[in-house]
């Protein structure tokens, strides 16, 4: 019988052809082989290491100034049909994105290893995983998807009994910006991206695959490939109840992904799945069941500390790939709102001088296993997964957005999602106050169009009998000053206790027109500097402000013309009438 790996062997064989390799190399995923790669970074300059002292095992990669960000007008959706892209994506047709990536794939690989990385999406056992190969020409790449990915033999072995993968090309070539382009084939479950060595663009498993390839197939196969963190909270009697919360960026979800409960939650543990992907299906029991499909964290380094992050920090003493941050004299890696030291070269390796702006870059990273976070959750590596007691939406919102409330069912609970917003800051735009709509923090990640993505949510109501509840929170509300009314951070397990406790029908609630908010007494405050106005500020419905918000929905739901279900429009004008 012919092996399930001759479509592997075809493919990597016709892109050997096209982008001509000096050599071949098959990833096995294995210790002697990420050393190997590692030397070969250091002697060309890829890495650099760091102070083996202080941080064994860590090294510093510097990328190209003009290669530093996912590039979202650069990336595609090509379906046949360009209203199955929908208006949330740009568009190209496959025959025409193919032909264009095509030409810019001849020949760059030329003086360099065609790497092809078999790997693992999820517990390599798991119903809920599915696999892919990269097939790339940069070190970095294969050193980054070995602690992001189930990356390997294991992966290859799962690949050659199933038959299938997304199939995912990529070279650096040039790194020229014009000649840069992120494409996405949801019909053909593949992906090509070139130009770029950054993080998002070149690490295909991650938003490429995980999220623009997997939202489509899990429309396909009756499941929800989502941009969320699964965490487990536990209580003092140890029971552990999971939720996955959804947040646009600079909403801080790494914080509350690894959270560490205040002084007050003697006996509490937060216990971190995931912090950037989950995936989930219905299980026999009539709950969803959720995955962390990745096996690291690609996080975001500035404002990272002992303050605001104390588990993530923890784990980046030792085996961490560092992305573009500043290093100090003694080579330790630095970034912004770590410490109060001065760094001595910054992220572009020139001696540090404030004059040329932040010493680490707005986005540099670091890659770390999951598995060195203190709270990593024992049950992460579940082959079926973790089962949800609740969805949390959140956006940045420093008006009307009350601290938290719960959504009165599943397509109530939908509209919440698909509505969810943040408000632009100054230093973005400096139009302030803009409300920018991010349905379910899956604006750049959804690989499909927006009204059919919420007609696939609203048909879990059919699929799963006992579907998760769902609340939206708003950490960033502000008061009169101008100063932010909740201290956030920690102080949100506070929220997060009341989310638990209406999951298992020991907590009360008022119902509002826009859903349940807690009463004040509903919260535990123990040790919290909040007066009485503040919480009364934090939970307050302002009646004329909803009406108008409610309106915006409405018009932006009916942006996305005929796609858009019924239901939803249905959803928002009992929502408008409520508050008439």
């Amino acid at each position: 019988m012919a092996s399930k790996l001759e479509t592997l062997n075809r493919w990597v064989d016709e892109v050997a052809r096209l982008t001509q390799p000096d050599r071949i190399h098959w990833c096995d995923g294995s210790e002697a082989e990420n050393e190997a790669l590692t030397e070969l970074m250091l002697e060309s300059g890829d890495l650099i290491e760091l102070n083996p002292n202080t941080h064994p095992n860590c090294y510093l990669h510097r990328s190209h100034p003009s290669d530093v960000a996912r590039v979202e007008h650069l990336t595609f959706v090509c379906t046949e049909n360009k209203d199955d892209a929908g208006p949330n994506n740009h568009w190209m047709a496959p025959t025409e994105a193919h032909a264009k990536i095509d030409a810019l794939f001849a020949g760059s690989m030329r003086g360099r290893t065609l790497y092809v990385i078999p790997y693992c999406m999820g517990p390599i056992d798991s119903p809920i995983a599915r696999c892919g190969v990269e097939i790339t020409d940069s070190a970095y790449v294969v050193a980054n998807m070995r602690i992001m990915t189930r990356m390997g033999a294991a992966a290859q072995a799962r690949i050659e009994r199933e038959g299938r993968f997304v199939k995912g090309l990529h070279s650096v070539a040039e790194r020229d910006p014009e000649k840069r382009f992120i494409m996405h084939f949801p019909e053909e479950l593949a992906i090509k991206s070139i130009g770029s060595g950054y993080g998002g663009n070149a690490l295909l498993g991650k938003k490429c695959h995980a999220l623009r390839i997997a939202s489509w197939q899990a429309r396909s196969e009756g499941w929800l490939a989502e941009h969320m963190l699964i965490v487990g909270i536990e209580n003092p009697q140890g029971e552990t109840f999971y939720v996955a919360a959804a947040f646009p960026s600079a909403c801080g979800k790494t914080n509350l992904a690894m959270l560490i409960p205040p002084a007050a939650y003697l006996g509490w543990k937060i216990w971190t799945v995931g912090d950037d992907i989950c995936w989930m299906q219905p299980g026999a029991d009539g709950r969803l069941w959720a995955i962390n499909p990745e096996a690291g964290f690609f996080g975001v380094a500035p404002g990272t500390s002992a303050k605001t992050n104390a588990n993530a920090l923890a784990m980046l003493d030792h085996d961490a790939i560092f992305t573009n941050v500043a290093v100090t004299a003694d080579n330790q890696p630095w970034w912004e709102g770590l410490n109060d030291t001065v760094p001595a070269k910054d992220w572009q390796g020139r001696d540090y001088d404030p004059a040329n702006g932040p010493a680490a870059h707005p986005n540099s990273r670091f890659t770390v296993s999951a598995r060195q976070c203190p709270s990593f959750s024992p049950h992460a590596e579940d082959a079926q997964g973790v089962p949800l007691s609740a969805i949390i939406f959140g956006g940045r919102r420093e008006s009307l957005v009350p601290l938290v409330f719960e959504a009165r069912d599943w397509a109530h609970g939908v509209l919440v999602g698909a509505s969810m917003a943040s408000e632009t800051t100054a230093a973005a735009t400096g139009a302030v106050g803009v409300v920018r709509r991010d349905s379910m923090a899956m604006k750049p990640f959804c690989g499909y169009n927006f009204g059919d993505y919420f007609s696939h949510w609203l048909s879990f109501a059919d699929k799963a009998g006992k579907l998760p509840k769902i609340f939206h929170v708003n950490w960033f509300r502000k008061g009169m000053d101008g100063k932010f009314l909740w201290p956030g951070f920690g102080d949100n397990m506070r929220v997060l206790e009341w989310v638990v406790a209406r999951c298992t029908g020991k907590a009360a609630a008022i119902e509002t027109p826009i859903g349940s908010l807690p009463r004040a007494q509903d919260l535990n405050l123990d040790g919290l500097a909040i007066g009485a106005p503040q919480l009364a500020a934090l939970l307050a419905i302002d009646h004329a402000g909803w009406k108008k918000e409610i309106a915006a929905i409405g018009e932006y739901l009916a942006s996305y013309g005929t796609h858009t279900p019924p239901a939803l429009h249905a959803e928002q004008q009992r929502v408008a009438a409520a508050l008439a």
